[in-house]
């Protein structure tokens, strides 16, 4: 794992604890994922971030709406995977970036509690997962 990622992982454990974000968390997060972390606040801020739990196992993951006009929605597990193009581009193929902003959307959603919740059957999540 880099330093910056040890970093970054440190802050989320700070605003899971609490759950808030102050001035410093934010500064952090910004110097280390820049333009990517200001579009994951503002899908925060327009409540953007589902997260699909199933039951009776608990498995979820997060379903991101982006910040385009056709208002796409992007399955991803906030640690290490999103269904979007930059996640592949930016993430995978060039390493220039840590994760993608629904990535960090979901992160962020997830340390406030800041997400929809939606409660869906194993089977139907097993059907959602088989589309990625």
């Amino acid at each position: 794992m880099s330093a910056s990622s040890l970093v970054a992982e440190t802050i989320w454990k700070e605003i899971e604890s609490t759950p808030t974000v102050n001035d410093d968390h934010l500064w952090s997060l910004h110097f280390l994922f820049g333009k990517n972390f200001e579009g994951a606040t503002r899908i925060v801020d327009l409540r953007g971030v589902s997260k699909i739990s199933a039951h009776p196992s608990g498995r979820f993951i997060f379903q991101v709406t982006g910040e385009s006009q056709r208002k796409d929605q992007y399955l991803c597990f906030a640690e290490n995977f999103c269904a979007c193009y930059s996640f592949f581009y930016d993430v995978v193929n060039r390493g220039e970036q840590l994760c993608c902003k629904h990535q960090l959307a979901a992160r962020l959603a997830a340390s406030l509690g800041s997400y929809v919740e939606v409660k869906v059957s194993d089977e139907e999540l097993a059907a959602l997962l088989s589309k990625i």
